[in-house]
């Protein structure tokens, strides 16, 4: 069902990489509540992906570009707005990489090559991409730009990596560079902190199946879904959240307020 919530907007997508992503399934839901937007992902995800399926179901165009280059950015703000045929009112930064869990590096013993490439993919172009929006004056006032993070950023979960590092930076800068979108061109600022989802990034966390099975437990309305995040995702977008901003909001079914569920308990209580 569509409300036509973001009906005449024109929006940014980072990150549709296949119909597991919560960046695909946000398009989709964007596309059916009327928005116009441009779809981007790095050129070689593209080439791993079905990125142009979803352009052709969501009548969008695509413009490859890398999220750490200024230069590609700056390429895809500017040809966005001709395409668009006007300011930008919706980002969507659905972009995380650890090259140390890729390659089976311990938190303890990282290649730190790794780790900074890492970061600068995870969280640093998150800055690179609301530094080009702010300088180029590319956003319409109220807009919204959103970015995906996950709990590890404030708990520790072992097989996270450093990605919880990555998480906990990306989330500061939302905080931090939000304060000047909103006080400077009235743009908000959020992050949203999804339960962990069963997307092609998430599913390469070693142990990923005990994450998605021990949170659903401890969860009382169990774990949010990859379209479930896209519906939150499409209302942080529209004007009925027009004045929410710095915030990390938990999008994870009650996980991050719950110390211990019965179901959890139930597990070490012998019978």
């Amino acid at each position: 069902m569509s409300y036509n919530l973001l009906k005449g907007k024109k929006g940014i997508i980072f990150g549709a990489l296949d119909e597991n992503s919560i960046a695909w399934k946000t398009a989709e839901r964007a596309h059916e509540e009327g928005a116009e937007f441009v779809l981007t992902n790095a050129p070689i995800a593209m080439r791993m992906g079905t990125i142009k399926d979803l352009a052709a179901k969501t009548g969008s165009q695509i413009i490859p570009a890398d999220a750490t280059s200024m230069e590609d950015l700056e390429n895809l703000v500017e040809k966005s707005m001709e395409i668009l045929g006007g300011k930008i009112d919706f980002v969507l930064h659905s972009i995380g990489m650890s090259v140390n869990v890729r390659k089976g590096k311990l938190y303890t013993d990282p290649k730190y090559d790794f780790t900074t490439k890492g970061w600068d993919v995870s969280a640093v172009s998150f800055h690179k991409v609301m530094n080009v929006l702010y300088n180029k004056e590319a956003m319409n006032e109220w807009g919204s730009v959103v970015a995906l993070t996950y709990m590890a950023a404030q708990r520790v979960f072992p097989d996270y990596n450093d990605m919880a590092d990555n998480k906990a930076y990306l989330e500061s800068i939302a905080r931090s560079f939000g304060y000047f979108f909103g006080r400077d061109h009235k743009v908000r600022v959020n992050t949203i902190s999804q339960s962990p989802t069963p997307t092609t990034a998430g599913s390469g966390v070693k142990g990923f199946e005990g994450f998605l099975a021990y949170a659903d437990k401890m969860s009382p309305l169990g774990n949010a879904t990859a379209l479930e995040c896209a519906d939150y995702t499409i209302s942080m977008f529209s004007d009925l959240t027009k004045k929410v901003t710095l915030q990390n909001l938990f999008h994870d079914g009650g996980f991050s307020n719950m110390g211990v569920s019965d179901a959890v308990m139930d597990k070490f209580i012998e019978e």
